[in-house]
């Protein structure tokens, strides 16, 4: 069997998941990776057929998403070609983790696919969705990527199409620890941005995973560490807690583990605030943003909050179950 696995690469989780999932995928064939899109900051571990700039998502340095350099990094006429080009037709299973040129492309040459990943779980209705819904937003989850068969992920099974978090090998078999500092992952902050956030809090000791930081630089109680899979899984394992985006993976790996999670959706990023409706539903907490009361909002999340777990240990065996056997 041959089998197209086009994989996004405008954040982190797409290729943490690509990673986990591409040893089982490759018992049932032979796989062409496309990599498409050009702001995450893991390396796919895996030889890449084909790639592409894609569609990008692109950040302040304040929490929000940059409008402007998105908009000017679209290059229609380019995303044409690439679409026109895509040789998709010349597989027998294509997997489409939220790619617009993959979608496109199969639907012009009547090739089917599948949606599999974390948006697709958002053509069901009864995903969580914050009290104030986006109809750009929720086109953007249900159109942008359109197939004829649909595996979604998400924290709880939320339909019979869903499944649970894709979870990496080394966080099942971790045992998870608590060493005393608490881990952060904000990519649409920058480093000065996160000096002023987390300098009050002298009392605690944060590692925080900076897209700025190409070697370790410690700060007093603030330890500002590269985007690095081996030092993220253990600063992970052996935290207190973690303050991260409103994305899907990290809190996920957390859950699991048993940690305790702080999430703060990027602003404008219309997946996340329905990824914070549905860890709020878990009492999980959650902030809108990071402003003038984060101190007390921080002392609350210490205090009163306690961690949330789940066993997500099984997912990839079922998602080769609804891959192959449905």
């Amino acid at each position: 069997m041959k089998i197209f696995y086009a994989v996004q690469a405008t954040g982190n989780g797409h290729i943490s998941r690509a990673m986990e999932l591409l040893p089982h995928l490759g018992k049932y064939g032979e796989i062409d990776i496309f990599l498409s899109g050009n702001n995450a900051n893991l390396k796919l571990d895996a030889p890449i057929k084909y790639r592409s700039k894609g569609l990008s998502l692109y950040y302040t340095c304040t929490g929000k998403l940059n409008y402007v350099k998105i908009v000017r990094n679209i290059n229609p006429l380019p995303l044409q070609k690439e679409i026109k080009e895509l040789p998709v037709e010349k597989y027998d299973l294509v997997i489409n983790d939220y790619d617009y040129i993959t979608a496109r492309a199969c639907a012009a040459k009547k090739v089917p696919a599948v949606n599999f990943g974390h948006q697709a779980s958002f053509q069901s209705d009864n995903v969580p969705r914050p009290e104030k819904k986006s109809r750009i937003g929720e086109w953007m989850l249900k159109s942008f990527a359109p197939c004829e068969r649909y595996i979604g992920l998400h924290f709880k099974e939320y339909d019979d199409f869903i499944l649970t978090p894709v979870i990496k090998k080394e966080i099942i078999e971790a045992e998870p620890k608590s060493l005393g500092h608490i881990t952060v992952y904000l990519p649409s902050y920058c480093e000065p941005q996160l000096v002023e956030i987390f300098s009050h809090f002298k009392r605690h000791r944060f590692e925080i995973f900076s897209r700025e930081s190409s070697s370790i630089n410690e700060q007093g109680h603030i330890k500002f560490m590269p985007v690095d899979k081996n030092l993220f899984n253990k600063s992970l394992i052996n935290c207190d807690g973690i303050i991260t985006g409103g994305g899907f993976e990290t809190p996920s790996e957390a859950i699991h583990l048993g940690k305790k999670v702080m999430a703060i959706p990027i602003v404008g990023q219309y997946e996340q605030c329905c990824n914070a409706a549905a860890l709020n539903e878990m009492n999980v907490m959650t902030l809108e943003k990071i402003n003038g009361n984060f101190k007390h909002d921080f002392e609350k999340w210490m205090n009163d909050y306690q961690p949330v777990q789940a066993d997500y240990s099984k997912t990839v065996e079922r998602c080769m179950e609804r891959l192959f056997n449905s």
